[in-house]
């Protein structure tokens, strides 16, 4: 019944999903509307001639539809959700229309489609995404302890860090001096911080052990900042370097770019994009976070990161100087797996390397 010729556009759902099928004349031939149970679309999709072009938006639920649609034989695109409809232009919005948009964009040639990742690694790639998620339980449950004890005045000053095995008891002495409601509160909170981070640690461990050290990921731990895991997630999201033409394409998909607001020759440069792919995007912060903790350690001082860091942070603030800085990791490490070559120095920095503290104090201070 069908050729090569035909395109298909799917509309996906929580339930079901609504193809349309545009004929080789690029008229929609017909709308069939598939209810979502295991096999459906597969079953569907299977009296299409192998390697049919189906588009599909970047729904929540992609996974599990893309496995079906290359069991069938089709070839899936995974349109950008945002783009695509701009590209569609339609004002009124229906399940109809936006198939019928996919079917045609698919048709023309000008799907703004986004690279699917294979299935063996979009199952390891959840991994490190837990541990992320894990994390910032781990983040929010530390803020709001810091926050129960800023609000009766109380603190541990000669601690970098109150949540160390160390500084447990003078802890649980502070949570003693808060009232017994808050105080309880707070218990519960530090509980429920120790299960999460024994959560992270069996999930790092199992990480570890899991994921095969590839050079590109060797490649990634020169560069200043990722460590094991972080270099891990690093690598696991890039999937391929060869997907980005140039650094600034990276760093832009990193969503380590500025938004930018130009007109009449003037430009505002506001916060980070938010389109991006936020398991990188966290990755290079945490590893610029990574740099700021140890910048004054003598081993770290003399590198360039430290240096960056330092000087925009007096210039704007800790803030945009920890964005920097991941921007300044991302492209390092956008060359690293490009060239396939350790991270190296900037060629005029090396030198830095063999100064003596106070010279090194005066060349910041001066730039």
């Amino acid at each position: 019944m069908f050729n090569s010729d035909y395109k298909l556009g799917c509309d996906a759902h929580k339930h079901f999903s609504l193809f349309a099928i545009r004929g080789p004349n690029g008229q929609i031939v017909d709308r069939v509307r598939i209810n979502h149970f295991p096999g459906a679309i597969q079953s569907f999709l299977s009296q299409f001639p192998e390697g049919t072009l189906v588009a599909l938006e970047t729904v929540g639920n992609w996974y599990w539809i893309v496995d079906e649609i290359e069991a069938s034989g089709c070839i899936p695109l995974l349109a950008h959700a945002h783009f695509a409809k701009k590209m569609m232009a339609h004002i009124h919005k229906t399940d109809k229309l936006d198939a019928d948009g996919l079917a045609t964009l698919l048709h023309n040639g000008t799907l703004p489609s986004v690279w699917i990742p294979p299935g063996e690694l979009r199952d390891e790639r959840e991994l490190p995404r837990t541990r992320m998620a894990f994390s910032r339980i781990r983040t929010m449950l530390k803020n709001r302890t810091h926050s129960t004890l800023a609000k009766y005045n109380l603190s541990l000053t000669e601690a970098s860090d109150i949540f160390v095995p160390k500084w447990r008891p003078d802890l649980l002495e502070l949570f003693d001096r808060l009232p017994p409601e808050t105080a309880r509160c707070a218990q519960q909170q530090l509980d429920l911080l120790d299960t999460v981070q024994d959560h992270i640690d069996q999930l790092e461990t199992h990480i570890l052990a899991k994921v095969k050290i590839t050079p590109s990921i060797q490649l990634i731990q020169t560069v200043p900042g990722p460590a094991k895991v972080l270099s891990i997630v690093i690598d696991r999201e890039v999937g391929s370097i060869d997907r980005f033409p140039a650094a600034k394409n990276f760093t832009s998909y990193s969503g380590l770019v500025p938004k930018v607001s130009a007109s009449a020759g003037r430009a505002y440069y506001g916060r980070l994009v938010k389109q991006c792919n936020t398991y990188l995007k966290w990755a290079f912060i945490e590893a610029a976070n990574v740099i700021v903790r140890h910048r004054h350690h003598p081993n770290w001082r003399v590198k360039y990161v430290a240096h960056l860091y330092e000087r925009i942070k007096r210039r704007k603030g800790h803030s945009v100087a920890v964005g920097a800085t991941a921007r300044y990791l991302a492209e390092a490490t956008y060359w690293v797996l490009t060239k396939e070559v350790p991270y190296k120095e900037p060629p005029y920095w090396r030198s830095a390397a063999g100064m003596s503290a106070a010279s090194l104090s005066q060349r910041q201070a001066r730039a």
